[in-house]
């Protein structure tokens, strides 16, 4: 029989697992007598968590939202997956590092001695930006406003700061001061924090960087959701990063032969198609965004090569060959075309 506060732990945390809970059901699962669950419902409500008592044939209990915090509860796992989320949280680039880590430090001094031990061994080492790069920081006050109105499914307008200073054209602005969405989507990739929208003065899908928008109040009507291209999210957003129509491949697909071993070359692709001919002979399938990038990742293995197709992958190669030739000669540019 578990003591009182294990049991209590344990009743909290089923409330905390779903909405609605029949009294007769959680006696079941705590192994206890209905007047027992009352009991300690009683309990929770004196600690401060606001549990209703829900009415009808079976009875039951709701963990509702309460006016304050009341003092938390974690199991073993819980809170060891709390403090793990808060390490991760400080690596985000979400404009939370500072606040994840007060909170770590204050679920940590509170937790018993095993449970500090084990997330100390979870060590989270965040890479420094590149100073030459812009600061992928984004005021958790923005991420707050955009998701309340994915949530909400309300237009909103902000504006959007260019990600290098440049004169204002019409194809840019469109000859207006601020963007106007339908907000769909807040997603993270490669640190940095982006919306995916309707623009409603464009009519069409946009992805923008969080870091670069500044609301404007108050929020638009609310809409009615659309579907991205593809019905997932994940590869529209990898698809426009890659210069696709959203489908999440590649628009530049080729096949080589390379005269080295599969495994060697395994090592230096990401998501690539290798297949092993012989003890030094490998075929490969991969991407880029554009046929000279295509011809580019592929001599970066520094080794003979066959392309097996298609044929503007060959072309690519010949333009390169011809660039690198003259290069190697020492021949100036000609001069461009106006």
């Amino acid at each position: 029989m578990p003591t009182a506060s294990a049991r209590l732990l344990s009743l909290l945390s089923l409330l905390q697992a779903r909405r609605d809970w029949p009294g007769a059901l959680l006696a079941e699962r705590l192994e206890v007598s209905p007047r027992t669950v009352r009991r300690d419902i009683d309990r929770l409500r004196e600690l401060g968590y606001p549990v209703a008592a829900t009415k009808g044939p079976d009875g039951g209990y709701r963990l509702d939202a309460g006016a304050e915090l009341p003092p938390l509860l974690f199991d073993d796992e819980q809170a060891v997956a709390l403090a793990v989320a808060l390490r991760i949280a400080i690596t985000t680039g979400a404009g939370i590092d500072e606040a994840a880590a007060r909170a770590l430090n204050t679920v940590r001094q509170v937790m018993p001695a095993r449970l500090r031990s084990r997330i100390d061994t979870v060590q989270v080492t965040a890479v420094e930006w590149p100073e030459n790069q812009p600061n992928p920081q984004v005021d958790s006050g923005v991420l707050v406003a955009l998701s309340a109105a994915v949530h909400a499914r309300e237009v909103v307008r902000f504006d959007y700061a260019p990600a290098f200073p440049r004169p204002a054209s019409a194809e840019d602005t469109a000859g207006l001061p601020w963007r106007r969405v339908q907000p769909h989507h807040l997603i993270t990739w490669r640190r940095r924090w982006y919306l995916v929208a309707w623009d409603l003065d464009r009519e069409d899908w946009r992805i923008f960087r969080a870091d670069r928008v500044t609301p404007r109040t108050p929020t638009g009507p609310r809409f009615t959701p659309r579907e991205v291209p593809g019905g997932d999210v994940a590869a529209f957003v990898a698809g426009r990063f890659r210069g696709s129509d959203g489908t999440g491949d590649w628009p530049c697909r080729g096949e080589v032969i390379l005269d080295l071993p599969a495994a060697l070359v395994s090592r230096y692709t990401d998501g690539e198609v290798v297949e092993e001919l012989g003890p030094n002979r490998c075929r490969l399938v991969l991407g880029s965004w554009s046929w000279s990038g295509l011809a580019t990742a592929v001599g970066r293995f520094h080794t003979d090569v066959e392309v097996v197709g298609p044929a503007e992958l060959k072309d690519a190669f010949a333009r390169m060959a011809r660039r690198y030739a003259r290069a190697a000669s020492g021949e100036p540019l000609p001069p461009r075309q106006e």
